[in-house]
């Protein structure tokens, strides 16, 4: 069943996902994105602050966003998202974390006939319910 905008409540939340990180996709993804040794060896990064590999925050962001395209909007009348405010990433995520995603419905917003915005807080945590990012979107959905 579609969600439509209608179908939002303010204070529902939603937990969903499992995303099985490898350190091959942490290198693969830091190669081509953000090629800090950090993300990229993890010889360098065993030597740095971090004491090891770590995901790029745009990685997270990435398998954030699969999480949620796969959990959600993948059954949903979304119209994709105006911007994300509060974007933090308390926690680096390394490889061998299994994540998943809450969310949770702030606020609703009527635009126009035909669609609404709902703020959205979105958490992505460890098997260990680590928070590893924290965000809050806006995110558009068409109205029955």
């Amino acid at each position: 069943m579609t969600t439509y905008f209608e179908d939002l409540t303010v204070g529902e939340t939603d937990e969903f996902g499992t995303y099985d990180v490898t350190e091959e996709e942490i290198v693969e993804f830091a190669g081509q994105y953000d090629p800090q040794p950090f993300h990229t060896d993890p010889e360098e990064a065993a030597e740095t602050i971090y004491g090891g590999l770590i995901a790029s925050g745009w990685h997270t962001c990435a398998m954030t966003m699969r999480l949620l395209v796969d959990g959600h909007f993948d059954d949903s009348a979304a119209m994709g998202a105006r911007g994300v405010e509060e974007l933090r990433f308390p926690r680096p995520v390394r490889p061998g974390d299994s994540l998943s995603v809450r969310t949770e419905i702030l606020e609703k917003t009527v635009d126009s006939a035909d669609r609404g915005t709902a703020r959205v807080r979105s958490e992505t945590v460890t098997e260990n319910d680590e928070l590893v990012l924290s965000m809050t979107s806006e995110v558009m959905y068409a109205r029955r």
